[in-house]
């Protein structure tokens, strides 16, 4: 029993100094974001490697959920006599909801992993140190610009999900299904708001790459310089990613959407 509440202090002792250590990085991470921003080559090499590598992924699984929420819209309002609404029902989808978080689900699997791996490898090669020695912060060269560049393409890739996603219920509704033209379009144009709908969609995507793209920083930047040490970096950046990006949906849904 007291081998047993030992270990559990170890382990709160632990998680507290690494809680509090992530939280110093980020504050120094985003001091050396300024640094970043005055060499914004780097950035804007990230940005491709992040966004472009990732664009793919992102389009194909956009128009897929576009066609299943076509399918499944019509099916369900068609009960109601109001399958005039699917184009509402999937732009509110999308922009609200599903475009943001599957978006960073993604990115976390696709984009994220790639971070962390890539700086972990480097602080296992030493690199990391070498820079140190040279009087060359590791954050601002290193780390810093590959989190601006995931903050820039996360919402990027959020919106280009939701516009591929609209396109496939499209796809569904009216060309294979039927649904009037007009109708699927003027009921969308009428039904969403460009401040309570999509600005809040673009507001969750721009949080979820905050805290996608530093968890894969920080993981990679604190792994063990082993390859056990950075496989590990990665399975946690996916697993840590996606529980945060689902506990942040709710929090921030319950804030946006609470009084309508």
């Amino acid at each position: 029993m007291i081998a047993f509440a030992r270990r559990i202090g170890h382990a709160s002792i632990d998680g507290v100094a690494k809680l509090g250590y992530a939280a110093r990085l980020f504050l120094t991470l985003l001091g050396a974001s300024g640094i970043a921003l005055k060499r914004f080559r780097l950035t804007v090499a990230q940005v491709h490697f992040i966004g472009n590598y990732s664009l793919i992924i992102i389009a194909v699984s956009g128009l897929f959920v576009g066609f299943v929420l076509g399918l499944q819209g019509y099916n369900t309002l068609q009960r109601y006599g109001s399958e005039q609404a699917l184009g509402l029902l999937v732009a509110l989808s999308l922009v609200r909801e599903l475009g943001p978080v599957v978006t960073a689900l993604l990115f976390a699997g696709r984009a994220g992993t790639s971070i962390a791996a890539e700086i972990g490898l480097m602080k296992a090669g030493e690199q990391l140190a070498a820079m140190e020695m040279m009087a060359v912060s590791p954050v601002a060269r290193v780390l810093a610009p590959r989190f601006l560049a995931g903050v820039i393409a996360m919402p990027l890739l959020a919106a280009i999900f939701s516009a591929v996603g609209v396109f496939g219920g499209y796809v569904v509704g009216v060309v294979l299904i039927g649904v009037d033209d007009g109708a699927f379009w003027s009921q969308m144009q009428n039904g969403v708001d460009w401040l309570e709908d999509v600005g809040n969609g673009v507001l969750k995507s721009v949080v979820f790459g905050i805290a996608v793209t530093y968890i894969a920083v920080f993981e990679g930047y604190d792994c063990q310089p082993t390859p056990e040490g950075v496989s590990h970096a990665t399975t946690r950046t996916v697993v840590t990613s996606s529980l945060v990006v689902l506990a942040l949906d709710f929090i921030l849904t319950a804030l946006m959407f609470s009084g309508t």
